[in-house]
C-alpha cells in the first residue's frame, strides 16, 4: 500500500505541467495570434513593449515550467508578472476579481508562488542529477 505523502510529489508535477502548458498558451496568443488572439495577428510587430514582453515569458516562462527546468526562479518571475498584470490590468476595474476579470491572474499567481515554494515534484528537468 501507498501512502498519501507518495502521491503528492507526483500531483504537484501534474499540476505544473497542466499550468506551464495553459499559460504559455496566452503567451502564444499574444506574439503568434493564435487561438484567436488578437485577431488573428500577434504582437511580433511591436517589440519591447509591455504586452510583447508578457508574451515572452508567458511563452518561455509556461514552456520551462511544463519541462521543470528551472522551476522555482522561473515561478517566481511569473508570479510577479501575474501580480503586476492584476494591478495594472485589472483590480483599476473594481475590488473584486469575479468582477473585474482578473480570478485567473490571481490564481496563476499563486500556483506560481505555490511551485517556487514547494519545487517542481518529482517529473522534471530539475530533478535530473
Amino acid at each position: 500500500m501507498t501512502r498519501r505523502g507518495d502521491w503528492q510529489g507526483y500531483a504537484r508535477s501534474i499540476l505544473r505541467i497542466v499550468v506551464g502548458l495553459t499559460f504559455s498558451l496566452h503567451g502564444w496568443q499574444k506574439l503568434f495570434g493564435m487561438f484567436g488572439g488578437l485577431g488573428g495577428h500577434g504582437a511580433r510587430a511591436r517589440l519591447w513593449t509591455e504586452f510583447w514582453v508578457a508574451g515572452v515569458l508567458e511563452t518561455l516562462g509556461g514552456l520551462l515550467i511544463v519541462l521543470g527546468l528551472f522551476t522555482r526562479p522561473v515561478a517566481f518571475l511569473l508570479c510577479g508578472e501575474m501580480a503586476v498584470a492584476y494591478f495594472r490590468a485589472h483590480f483599476p476595474r473594481g475590488f473584486w476579481p469575479i468582477l473585474n476579470g482578473g480570478e485567473l491572474g490571481i490564481l496563476y499567481c499563486f500556483v506560481f508562488l505555490y511551485l517556487c515554494a514547494a519545487g517542481p515534484g518529482p517529473i522534471s528537468l530539475d530533478r535530473r542529477k
